[in-house]
């Protein structure tokens, strides 16, 4: 780069680039005027308006602020701002959900007291409900209702197995996991909840007052050709001895071959569903359990008890969690033939960990793997024979008509095969 004069240039060139020179540097100067002032007009801006965002952060407490002492804040703004008024109780109930709901994992949560207790007796069997058996459809998200208990509130207000439930007090549910669902149906004894039903394409309410339920989780019949016919609706903590109770009657009515049915079971309990296997399979690990860390949990079945007979197992979508472990089990011991469809793809557990004011918090924290060391979480199980579901018999007839279930009629077809 070169000077701006140029010693070879003559005097006249200099004298006129000096004058043009001299204009330049007044522009320059008249316009550095104007920049100072211009650059102290917003220094002086952002001055105060740091110094606002100082006073305010400062006036909120938020400069400087732990996790308590925000949280704390956060609480004190919803309190003195928000349009309605929100007790102490609600906001500490929602932090301590919003920590468990921060794993991302739709199946933690947090339990006040109350729902804890309900919890519970949902797991022994025994609760203050509509008495059905509820189905859900994974995609979808809607809610059928599978079975109705005789004699329960459901059965009383006119419920009938393959309605549609489209809301509870207005509570829409499609829009909840089946879980959460089912514990909006709960409540005290003799309250009522509106059900809007759907059936044959139209929709319509009914008011079903709440009992004490006591549900069977297991059913069975015997089918033509001494095959036993063994429905499980879920895995709780008396399901083992109804199981077994089942069982020793079909026996004593000469079965030869038999039909596990876990079309509408969502799980349960892992001990509870491993006991069971424990009587049917021959030595050997029925599942395992791995938690972060890889430390292994094994379940395991002995030789005191095994079946000898021809098996079926009849899964759908809402096979689920612990009715997993039982056809994963059975299937990698090659001790019975899936049919129906794929299952729901639950291979996680949780576990709950009460607290000391009544309140629990139920965790994910293993995953479960089959014999032969599959995870289907997120997967599901594939049965060996494919069938989608369908009833040729009346859905409104009081009995249900097997033969008719297009899914038991192949099983029986299957193990008749096998019997001979």
């Amino acid at each position: 780069m070169g000077d701006l004069l140029s010693p070879e240039s003559d005097t006249s060139e200099k004298v006129s680039q000096s004058a043009g020179e001299e204009h330049v540097t007044s522009v320059m100067r008249s316009s550095y005027k104007r920049g100072l002032v211009t650059g102290i007009c917003i220094a002086l801006g952002i001055t105060v308006i740091v110094s606002t965002a100082l006073l305010i952060l400062h006036r909120f407490g938020i400069v400087g602020a732990t996790p308590d002492s925000k949280a704390s804040l956060i609480k004190s703004i919803v309190s003195k701002y928000y349009y309605e008024d929100v007790s102490y109780e609600d906001m500490q109930v929602g932090m301590y959900r919003g920590i468990v709901e921060s794993t991302g994992d739709p199946y933690s949560t947090y339990y006040t007291a109350e729902e804890f207790k309900k919890a519970k007796q949902d797991l022994l069997g025994n609760y203050a409900g509509i008495g059905a058996l509820l189905g859900q459809d994974k995609k979808t998200g809607v809610v059928t209702v599978s079975e109705v208990y005789d004699d329960s509130p459901a059965q009383k207000a006119g419920i009938i197995a393959g309605d549609e439930i489209i809301s509870a007090d207005g509570m829409k549910a499609a829009s909840m996991e089946l879980s959460d669902f089912v514990q909006k149906l709960r409540g005290e004894v003799g309250t009522d909840v509106v059900l809007v039903i759907g059936r044959d394409g139209q929709e319509k309410e009914y008011t079903v007052t709440r009992d004490i339920v006591t549900t069977p989780s297991v059913a069975h019949t015997m089918l033509e050709g001494g095959i036993g016919y063994v429905a499980i609706s879920d895995f709780s903590s008396g399901t083992a001895d109804e199981f077994n109770e089942a069982i020793e009657d079909l026996n004593k009515q000469g079965m030869k071959a038999v039909i596990f049915d876990l079309r509408t079971n969502p799980g349960g309990l892992v001990d509870s569903v491993t006991e069971i296997l424990d009587t049917i399979l021959p030595r050997g690990v029925t599942v395992y359990l791995l938690d972060k860390d890889g430390k292994r949990k094994d379940y395991s079945s002995d030789e005191k008890h095994r079946m000898e007979i021809p098996i079926a197992v009849l899964t759908s979508s809402q096979t689920a969690s612990a009715a997993e472990i039982f056809a994963g089990a059975i299937r990698d011991f090659e001790y019975g033939t899936l049919i129906g469809q794929k299952t729901y793809g639950k291979g996680i557990v949780q576990r709950t960990i009460p607290l000391t004011d009544g309140s629990a918090v139920k965790l994910t924290v293993e995953r479960y793997y089959t014999p032969s060391g599959e995870c289907i979480h997120g997967e599901g199980i594939t049965p060996d024979i494919e069938l989608e579901y369908d009833y040729s018999g009346d859905p409104k007839a009081e009995e249900y008509d097997y033969l008719a279930d297009n899914q038991i009629a192949k099983a029986i077809e299957v193990l008749t095969k096998d019997n001979k």
